[in-house]
């Protein structure tokens, strides 16, 4: 990807001619991103790489107009959003079915999100998985519950934060004086077990990154309606099974099914084996034609 990107000029002027500029780049149709992939995925040909990137930079300018909020210059939010897009471009597979823009986006995210964190300051920043969504979602939550003050949080507005959005109370609290002023990096910290330091001694990540959380969800959200618009296959007797054996968190034994249905045991292993075939049938089939449709969508013109 030797070629070079539009740069952004500083100020809203330049913003403008930018995003007039990427406009310029034409939408690539379904099979010209496939034929592009394929040739920079096994020839490393940079014209390709070049024809994918510059067709999607008015996706990077839209998510990244949703930052806008943080007080950073848009323009460098934009190039942070582009590295995500280059990123996302060199470990594109176009076999597996998808689109790039649906790969690229979380790609493009998680970079923008990573520069937001690494230009406040490291005390202020997430460390964890639920600092960092406490960071992104702490100040659109409080709008929303209305506690607009300054200050620490009420504890009526604490419970509702923390449950919304799935952390403790203490990581609310935590986060709320965080974002409410700076502080040195060298103020000491008392730890667990009498161990003691600064607050630099303890930033370490060791979650998985964001583009990596992300992509996990959407398969397994994925994975779920496959799953359950498979079970539509089976008949009452072979979903109450298959349920009962496979999906649920305390599985029944074959000695309870057989006395529900007044049958051997062995006539419910063979129903229970013989719903899970018919169910992973079903889900590779719907994996199939998912496939199938991610490569012909917007084929048609609009």
């Amino acid at each position: 990807m030797a070629q070079t990107l539009p740069s952004i000029v500083s100020g809203e002027g330049g913003l403008t001619r930018y995003l007039e500029e990427i406009r310029r780049f034409p939408m690539l149709q379904p099979q010209e991103e496939y034929m592009f992939a394929k040739r920079y995925l096994e020839h490393d040909d940079t014209e390709a790489a070049h024809k994918l990137v510059t067709s999607h930079l008015r996706l990077v300018a839209k998510i990244a107009m949703g930052y806008r909020g943080y007080g950073l210059p848009i323009g460098e939010v934009i190039s942070e959003g582009n590295v995500g897009l280059m990123q996302a471009v060199k470990k594109f597979e176009p076999e597996r079915g998808f689109r790039l823009a649906t790969y690229a986006m979380w790609w493009i995210k998680a970079s923008i999100q990573e520069y937001i964190l690494r230009s406040w300051s490291l005390v202020k920043m997430g460390t964890t998985a639920n600092q960092k969504r406490l960071f992104f979602n702490l100040r659109k939550v409080k709008g929303k519950i209305q506690a607009l003050d300054e200050g620490d949080l009420k504890p009526d507005q604490i419970t509702e934060i923390a449950t919304r959005l799935n952390v403790s109370e203490e990581e609310v609290v935590s986060m709320n004086r965080r974002l409410s002023g700076d502080a040195s990096l060298n103020a000491p910290i008392r730890a667990s077990e009498g161990e003691s330091g600064e607050w630099q001694d303890w930033l370490v990540d060791d979650s998985d990154s964001q583009e990596t959380l992300l992509i996990e969800q959407d398969e397994l959200e994925n994975r779920r309606a496959m799953l359950s618009g498979a079970l539509a296959v089976l008949n009452e007797r072979e979903r109450r099974i298959f349920e009962a054996r496979r999906l649920a968190e305390d599985p029944m034994t074959l000695e309870e099914l057989s006395t529900e249905f007044d049958i051997s045991r062995e006539r419910v292993r063979q129903i229970e084996v013989r719903a899970f075939e018919k169910v992973q049938d079903a889900v590779q089939a719907a994996a199939r034609r998912q496939a199938q449709a991610l490569r012909t969508i917007e084929a048609e013109p609009a």
